[in-house]
């Protein structure tokens, strides 16, 4: 990850600045600009955002301080954090599940990314694109996935030493100007108020156990827990560093780059295209932003920008997915990293290309269907994000919640977090442990039941 070298050849963060950035550039990417609006535009506008926000103060915010806590007392990637803190085989098993994860989602996810690399260049020079017509030429799309994999290969071969933690410290604040600039912009237009009020005013008639589930798998995938990143980077952070502190600005930043994105999406979706449906799924955000962009003096120039800083977004957090199976093959297996990475990269190469000919109609991939826990299932990329982006991030918060609340000792857990931070006493220590032990185990098991249909029609995402 972006640490710097010790004796030891484990990393350490330069400053407590770097880890939260680079943190936050893991947590903040494509789930929050890409996935998030048109999740909310899925379920119900801000009814769903309502019960994000829950999710992540109530559900979010406790897993992060445990997976961040799990990695610096250990000081391994997710399979040996919980082996070296006395997990047997079947609490590994969360580990394995962290590195399929991060794996899988690095596969479908870069093809995504390379969406963004395409519309860098059709900004630039102005060229309007239908995103249908764009997703379905394979020929732009494989070697736009394959070249943005190319890049994480090489940021994550260098050992990413300083880098990223560098990169991060810059980048960030210029995407979070940019995206307040877009939003700006946006709310600005005749006719956004429809979409700020479809946007921000809940109704709460529309919640109900799909909005739940979708927010709560929102909330992982957006924060990065479930998936093994956060273990990873907490192994890297000295014992003076202060979790508490460091947790609430990562929360902080990814949620409001979240909520800024919705922000730029639906105001400019009412009122540019006052006809079209806020549920329009994963194209939500490549048709309305480029019109959005169009509307703007020098339009086509931060058009490019915000595309490239997109794929930056989006380049710190599949770094970092990358470096979770490359850890645990360079820790467990004694490879290289050389090896370890042009391996895993290679073959999230060749993951990716169903996921991109997933979107051309007819393709088998487009038309593969089948039933996974009850829930019916269409195409390959939609089964990926279902499977490894939600579903299996959901059963790895479980575990760990479980793990650290019930087999392992959690006052331990308690005592690293208070480390670096001596407020976290009492009260907050206490209710830490309340919510890891009862709260978040009872609500994901109750989530995963409602989800393989225990309580009527299967819930999927």
């Amino acid at each position: 990850m972006a640490a710097s070298a010790s004796p030891e050849g484990r990393g350490q963060w330069g400053s407590s600045l770097g880890f939260i950035m680079a943190a936050a550039g893991s947590a903040v990417g494509l789930g929050n600009i890409w996935r998030f609006p048109y999740l909310t535009g899925e379920n119900g506008g801000g009814a769903f955002v309502f019960v994000y926000i829950i999710c992540v103060l109530f559900i979010g915010i406790p897993l992060l301080f445990n997976e961040i806590a799990l990695g610096r007392k250990s000081g391994k990637n997710p399979i040996g954090a919980i082996r070296e803190t006395g997990g047997n085989k079947f609490w590994q098993l969360a580990g394995v599940l962290c590195v399929m994860v991060c794996f899988f989602v690095f596969s479908y996810y870069s093809v995504i990314a390379g969406w963004t690399v395409g519309y860098i260049f059709t900004e630039i020079v102005n060229l309007p694109v239908d995103f249908n017509e764009f997703t379905q030429t394979p020929q732009y799309v494989i070697p736009l996935t394959f070249a943005f994999i190319l890049m994480t290969i090489l940021i994550v071969l260098g050992g990413v030493s300083g880098g990223i933690e560098k990169a991060a410290k810059f980048l960030m604040p210029i995407l979070f100007i940019i995206i307040i600039f877009i939003a700006g912009r946006s709310v600005t237009l005749e006719g956004a108020e429809a979409g700020i009020q479809y946007y921000l005013n809940p109704d709460f008639s529309k919640i109900n156990g799909t909005v739940i589930l979708q927010a709560l798998g929102q909330a992982f995938f957006s924060m990065s827990v479930g998936w093994g990143l956060m273990i990873t980077f907490g192994s890297y952070l000295p014992k003076k560093a202060n979790i508490i502190q460091s947790s609430g600005w990562i929360a902080t930043m990814d949620t409001t780059v979240a909520l800024l994105g919705g922000l730029m999406v639906f105001p400019a979706l009412f009122a540019l295209l006052p006809g079209k449906d806020p549920a329009a799924g994963p194209a939500l955000v490549f048709d309305v932003l480029p019109k959005v962009f169009d509307a703007m003096p020098g339009g086509g120039f931060i058009g490019a920008m915000f595309f490239l800083l997109l794929m930056v977004a989006a380049l710190t957090s599949t770094i970092s997915m990358l470096e979770v199976p490359v850890s645990y093959l360079i820790d467990d297996k004694k490879w290289n990293r050389k090896k370890a990475t042009w391996t895993v990269g290679i073959a999230a190469m060749i993951m990716s290309v169903p996921s991109a000919l997933s979107s051309i109609e007819g393709n088998f991939f487009n038309t593969i269907s089948f039933t996974f826990l009850s829930n019916p299932l269409e195409g390959f990329f939609g089964a990926m994000d279902f499977i490894f982006g939600t579903f299996a991030v959901i059963v790895i918060c479980l575990m760990l919640s479980l793990y650290t609340g019930w087999a392992s000792k959690i006052s331990d857990f308690a005592d690293e977090l208070a480390s670096g931070a001596p407020a976290f006493t009492g009260v907050y220590r206490k209710g830490w442990i309340f919510f890891i032990k009862w709260i978040c185990p009872i609500v994901i098991i109750l989530l995963i039941l409602n989800m393989i249909g225990l309580f009527g029609a299967p819930q999927a995402a």
